[in-house]
């Protein structure tokens, strides 16, 4: 990875991505600017639990949607998804056949079927080629979090953040945390200054092993790809790691506490103290110091681990107080030396405790009704990058700057993924013996 001291890197982020869009498309299902009262065809790629959360509450966020195609690697997935939805949502399930396609292509299929907008649920190794082809096809795009596992995937995202601000369409991220209004409102009060200038942030992400896929192993899957996919969660390429997938969570709310800064380095550590063999390549714990170009200091910790004291806490210290508060769990407090400041209450009718997974459909749907379609790429491929960073420091041991991981020509992601591909799991990273860039794993 190249250090580079050209400061229109450093300070990447801090103007819009829109510099690199490429020239608009008239595209005919772009509604930019015109109230849109169409019925919208919705295509869901990526049948997995949070793809079923994600269509459910899609389906619930607006009266005129239907559910038009289906896209997923998986057979099986694919009609345990169908099923589903017809039982929840009978009146909104309009998916023929012949709009139910399988395999590693599905994606493109979905996309080209006449759909409106597009749920991308899959593993996140595939969300930049699947946002490129959804923004490319003038479609409108939820995208669950993360972006991208690696740095090429950061800049291809980028572009089509751009793309989609320059031709009208919509691309809403799933950083639920974003959506909930306890959390809108301790952070607009953090921003506005209530507790002075912010000088260090702490969060974790602690929680249980979450053993997966039981069903699946070498021995009821024919290749490397099957194996992988199947079991996605424990392989870098395909998630990210779980500081990357899961902890992003709490990694977002610190970017967000900084007003969307991305750090200017991170220096980490982590390993795997507790997984298997089955495991996959995976870390179950990580601890990471960021660093941002004023010199606030701010903490993460993240473990999988069973047995262990668990919490996913955020900690704001500014120059007037603290922030404490808990995700999930509606507490968020405003303290000094004094005593309390402020404490977060939902209202007399309980009318703000929502639903985020929820809310961040009401609010992508309802803007394509007025014919402003939301756009929250920049701040979704800020947290992500940095999580990428925090990763990345940890595997290696060395201190990863911004600009480092941006030149970054290590790509976990094939170009192109076929299930008959010779693609052996990556060994586990060791910090200290292993380069901050490597060549890929593959053989394409």
């Amino acid at each position: 990875m190249k250090n580079t001291n050209d400061p229109s890197r450093r300070n990447f982020l801090k103007t819009s991505t829109a510099a690199t869009a490429t020239a608009a498309l008239a595209l005919p299902t772009v509604t930019f600017g015109k109230p849109d009262s169409r019925k919208l065809k919705i295509g869901w790629i990526g049948c997995g639990g949070r793809g079923t959360g994600a269509v459910n509450q899609a389906l619930k966020a607006d009266s005129n949607v239907e559910l038009y195609a289906i896209g997923e690697a998986f057979a099986d997935k694919a009609e345990a998804g169908l099923t589903a939805m017809k039982k929840i949502h009978p009146g909104k399930v309009n998916v023929d056949k012949s709009r139910v396609h399988v395999g590693l292509d599905a994606y493109q299929k979905v996309i080209d079927s006449g759909v409106d907008v597009v749920l991308l649920t899959t593993p996140p190794g595939f969300r930049p080629m699947h946002i490129k082809a959804a923004v490319d096809a003038g479609k409108h795009v939820f995208a669950e979090k993360p972006m991208a596992t690696d740095a090429p995937g950061v800049h291809s995202v980028m572009k089509s953040i751009a793309k989609a601000k320059k031709q009208g369409t919509s691309i809403v991220d799933g950083f639920v945390w974003r959506w909930t209004y306890a959390q809108r409102d301790t952070y607009k009060r953090l921003l506005g200054g209530d507790l002075g200038d912010i000088q260090a942030i702490f969060s974790s992400y602690n929680n249980n092993a979450r053993k997966r896929y039981p069903k699946w192993g070498r021995h009821n899957t024919k290749t490397d790809v099957e194996y992988m996919i199947r079991r996605w969660y424990y392989f870098t390429w395909l998630s990210g790691d779980h500081i990357v997938e899961q902890a992003v969570h709490s990694i977002d709310k610190m970017l967000w506490a900084k007003n969307d800064e991305v750090p200017a380095y991170a220096v980490a550590n982590g390993g795997r103290q507790n997984r298997g063999e089955t495991e996959g390549n995976i870390y179950d714990h990580f601890g990471v110091e960021f660093t941002w170009a004023d010199g606030t200091q701010g903490y993460h910790y993240c473990r999988q681990m069973d047995n262990c004291e668990n919490g996913t806490w955020d900690r704001v210290y500014g120059t007037k107080g603290r922030y404490v508060g808990e995700s999930g769990r509606k507490a968020h407090a405003f303290g000094n030396k004094d005593g309390l400041i402020w404490r977060w209450t939902p209202g007399p009718n309980d009318e703000r405790n929502n639903n985020g997974y929820q809310t961040e459909h009401d609010e992508m749907y309802a803007a394509i009704r007025d014919g402003k379609p939301l756009n929250t790429g920049d701040r979704m491929i800020k947290t992500t990058l940095a999580a990428i960073m925090a990763r990345t420091a940890a595997y290696t041991g060395k201190k990863v700057t911004q600009e480092m991981m941006l030149d970054s020509k290590e790509q976990l992601v094939p170009d192109k993924v076929s299930f008959d591909m010779k693609f052996p799991p990556r060994a586990v990273r060791h910090p200290g013996r292993n380069e901050v860039l490597e060549p890929h794993g593959w053989d394409a």
